[in-house]
């Protein structure tokens, strides 16, 4: 999976064009230099970790779901090299899409699906993993990797915006010493030095600085110039398409090409060429528009170019409005510095246009939650005509609620819930789920029940109730998902003990039985409430492994005895393998089924996450990190020895202690799905009696909580298609 971040076409003219913009250098004489520099200082590195998974996930496995205990030495490595170097690393994570860039963000989505099919093809024709070609991150690691950084002590942030601009306010406010990043929109910045991920070797610390003063140099313009030259050239806000017609314009009338650059280079360099000749000449007299071919996209375009204004930066390019007052997209204020604010604001910004206001993600900042209205800009002419302020409404009124989740999600402890409150909009991205396999949901499906029970508890008030809630649009990637439109689902009751409590009590008070309250609302999510003497009779990490386990194989009918006993025996002998003898386990082949059913168990874990912060965190992180419950390997291993009909006492390796546990955790899960109604039986036992489907006759393949088909008697579930969702009109409607 490659995606080009940033701005189009730039990295290759850079690597081919002008490789003088990239020089060698490295981390500890930088350091060292730093701190003869600045006495007493600690020399900081912003991390963007969105662009740095691919580089962290060394693992030489990566189509099981995830080698989480070696991917996790690897993390802990990184950062010990840092740190013995004397250099203190910053990590910025993506928490929120925003609306301009929605539509790369499913281009990305769907390119992803294209990827992905072309991988199980090939497990499918040669049963092995693809080369590293073809590599896909495992599911759920951008937010699973939060949590390895922060139990390794790290400052881990999550944006309230994309995370790039708050990378770059980051390191430009507190004179750090780099961005380590790969991502060309870190070259229009003006801000801190910018490093290269991809280039770095870990053991030197040697890595390549990408200049953007000797960038300018080479186009004739000046750093301030560059943000327009971006937008030009396309980028996550600006189609690449917008302007095509425009650069090939300046390419025409370009006197200088250069036989020796390809044609994307020598059209970088007429559009280049073109503002520093031309639009130059008319700085501060006309207005873009009368300068450029923007027609309708003239908003768009400015916001594009203003998303690369840092707080306190001007530029040449926008009209300034009377000193003293800057328009921002949900909120009015003046040109300054608060003193009493760690936040710094715009200061020569174009009010003309919707430009997001800069968000602050430093917790000790004090700067006020959103209310629930805010003010926001909503203009059809953003030159001429002053603003028109309408009110933008959140999904709580609280603010006290929405201060607590704010605060939890930017510290990177809580995972959707901020979104859900503040926007009443969540997304998922792909999972490895082979779409002509129509035996098993996809896991976007799969856990809908539960996120629906948490928008209730989210935003049914202090009653939990969910006939008034808001619906919550949902961007969730599942085969024949468009992604045209969210999906707008509806929050679903849920049935707690004694009530739905607050979210004020869950998450705010401190009287005594509060955690068994926040325990009770956690499996009240996954409907499992009458299982909570048995779940707590578990060991640890136990608990959470057997609650995910029952909710699965409650909800999808085409999960065997044989799963059972892999997803288990698998956890079971995890807790006594060191990283050393995972790495060295060899698989016989790889079984596309058993690729879907890892990511399944995984993106299961992910919602947990969700879950347990919606709750008030009854259960500890560690109770479901993945490197503690699951192995993809490990999993691949026991799941191919089951379907063999390996004996249990060969899946627990022989181990008498695991064996009794093993059957310990087998009865409360089967059990608990007798009790549903849904027996869990062997494939062997369905291929005698259904001529090898994987369902059971007369049932869909996906359960509701109540243990009740979805779809209608001996009708598949996964077959009916995106447009045929009449028979939940209750739960979710399409947009």
């Amino acid at each position: 999976m490659s995606f080009i971040m940033g701005v189009r076409g730039l990295q290759g003219f850079v690597g081919s064009s002008c490789p003088h913009v990239c020089t060698a250098v490295n981390f500890k004489e930088l350091a060292e230099r730093h701190r003869s520099e600045h006495p007493g200082c600690t020399p900081t590195v912003v991390v963007d970790a969105m662009c740095c998974l691919r580089y962290w996930y060394t693992p030489d496995s990566w189509i099981c779901g995830g080698q989480w205990r070696e991917y996790f030495s690897s993390l802990r490595e990184f950062v010990k090299t840092f740190t013995t170097a004397g250099i203190k690393l910053i990590f910025f994570f993506d928490g929120m899409v925003e609306q301009n860039k929605r539509d790369e963000w499913v281009k990305r989505r769907l390119k992803n699906n294209r990827e992905i099919a072309r991988i199980f093809h090939y497990v499918k024709s040669r049963k092995e993993q693809p080369g590293r070609n073809m590599f896909f991150i495992p599911s759920g690691l951008a937010i699973f990797t939060r949590f390895a950084l922060k139990t390794l002590g790290q400052e881990t942030l999550c944006s309230l915006q994309e995370a790039d601009y708050e990378v770059a306010s980051y390191g430009l406010q507190n004179h750090c010493l780099g961005i380590l990043g790969e991502d060309t929109d870190y070259l229009i910045y003006d801000t801190c030095p910018y490093f290269s991920i991809s280039e770095l070797c870990l053991e030197s610390l040697d890595t390549i600085m990408l200049c953007r003063e000797k960038l300018c140099q080479s186009l004739g313009l000046s750093l301030c110039d560059l943000p327009l030259l971006a937008c030009l050239l396309g980028n996550d806000i600006i189609p690449e398409g917008m302007f095509e017609s425009f650069r090939y314009k300046c390419l025409s009338s370009y006197t200088s090409i250069r036989e020796n650059f390809d044609k994307k280079g020598n059209i970088i360099l007429a559009v280049a060429d073109h503002i520093s000749k031309v639009l130059h000449l008319h700085q501060g007299e006309k207005k873009l528009e009368e300068m450029l071919p923007l027609g309708p996209n003239r908003s768009l375009f400015y916001k594009g170019v203003a998303s690369y204004i840092l707080p306190g930066q001007k530029s040449p390019w926008f009209f300034q409005k009377p000193k003293g007052v800057v328009t921002l997209n949900k909120q009015v204020v003046s040109m300054c510095t608060d003193p009493d604010s760690n936040q710094k604001l715009f200061t020569g910004t174009d009010s003309e246009f919707n430009l997001e206001a800069p968000t602050c993600t430093d917790p000790d900042s004090k700067q006020e939650a959103p209310m629930c209205t805010h003010p926001e800009i909503q203009q059809e002419d953003p030159i001429d005509t002053e603003p028109e302020i309408k009110q933008q409404v959140t999904m709580v009124s609280d603010p006290e609620i929405l201060k607590v989740a704010r605060a939890h999600h930017v510290q990177a402890e809580s995972y959707l819930v901020y979104n859900v409150l503040s926007s009443g909009e969540v997304e998922c991205g792909n999972s490895l789920e082979d779409a002509l396999d129509h035996t098993l949901p996809g896991q976007a499906q799969v856990y809908r029940p539960v996120r629906q029970r948490v928008y209730s508890l989210l935003l049914g008030g202090s009653q939990g109730d969910a006939s008034t809630c808001p619906t919550v649009k949902e961007w969730f990637v599942y085969s024949g998902n468009p992604l045209r439109h969210p999906d707008l689902v509806r929050p679903l009751q849920m049935n707690i003990p004694g009530g739905t409590p607050s979210l004020k009590l869950l998450w705010l008070s401190t009287e005594s039985g509060i955690q068994a309250r926040r325990l009770d609302a956690l499996l009240a999510c996954f409907d499992l409430s009458s299982l909570k003497e048995e779940l707590q009779a578990l060991e640890r990490p136990f608990q959470a492994l057997c609650c995910l386990l029952i909710y699965l194989f409650v909800q999808v009918d085409a999960l065997s005895l044989e799963d059972l006993h892999a997803f288990i025996a698998q956890a079971l002998c995890l807790q006594e393998k060191s990283t050393a003898q995972l790495v060295d386990l060899q698989l016989d082949h790889v079984d596309p089924r058993a690729v879907q059913l890892g990511s399944l168990l995984v993106r299961g874990l992910t919602t947990l996450v969700l879950v347990n912060s919606a709750c008030g965190f009854p259960w500890t992180a560690a109770d479901f990190m993945p490197w503690n419950l699951f192995d993809g390997k490990l999993f691949h291993q026991k799941y191919l020895q089951s379907e063999k009909g390996h004996a249990v006492e060969v899946l627990v390796e022989q181990n008498r202690s695991r064996l009794t546990t093993f059957h310990t955790l087998k009865s409360v899960v089967c059990k608990a799905c007798v009790k549903e109604n849904r027996p869990v039986v062997s494939r062997r036992h369905w291929r005698s009696h259904h001529s090898g489907r994987w369902g059971r006759q007369g049932s869909s393949s996906h359960r509701t909580s109540s243990g009740h088909s979805r779809s209608g008697q001996g009708q598949h579930w996964r077959d009916q298609g995106p447009g045929s969702r009449q028979h939940e009109p209750d739960q979710w409607r399409r947009y």
